[in-house]
């Protein structure tokens, strides 16, 4: 018990991980976006979930700016990225236990940053594969790209 209560506290210290809806896994990295970006990109193809697609979204949207006025980007957000990923052997497994879930593939992972702090968004599949065949391999991959996140975090910050 006092080792979790240790590390909660450590979580809380150190502000890695956020408040965020139960479907969402949410850390943030005390770093600027490209650092976090280029740790987030390593981790995750490290653990063999390869970048498949990665969108510049914030400075897609800026080009809207002037047409959308006071509506553009109300809370500051200095970078929005998304990085879309996917690993082969994952997809076949979870295509074998239910096909209906190669809906979640691939995954996708957004970076958001603020004020020098960037926001790590994933949605967890675990939520849309509840009381699927397939949640057992569904978990494993959530597992894999949480710690994959929680390292790029690590990395980020220089620790």
């Amino acid at each position: 018990m006092t080792r979790y209560l240790i590390a909660l506290a450590l979580l809380i210290a150190t502000g890695s991980v956020a408040a965020a809806p139960p479907g969402v896994l949410r850390l943030d990295a005390k770093a600027p976006m490209d650092v976090t970006y280029r740790a987030v990109h390593g981790a995750l193809e490290e653990a063999r979930f390869w970048v498949v697609f990665e969108v510049d979204l914030g400075g897609n949207l800026a080009s809207f700016a002037e047409r959308w006025g006071e509506d553009y980007n109300r809370n500051a957000l200095s970078g929005i990225r998304s990085v879309v990923v996917c690993n082969g052997w994952y997809a076949n497994q979870v295509g074998n236990a239910d096909p209906d879930l190669l809906a979640l593939c691939p995954l996708r992972v957004n970076l958001v940053e603020k004020d020098g702090v960037t926001r790590i968004l994933f949605a967890r599949p675990t939520v849309i594969a509840q009381g699927s065949p397939a949640i057992g391999v569904v978990k494993e991959i959530e597992d894999a790209i949480k710690a994959a996140l929680e390292a790029a975090v690590a990395t980020a910050e220089g620790r």
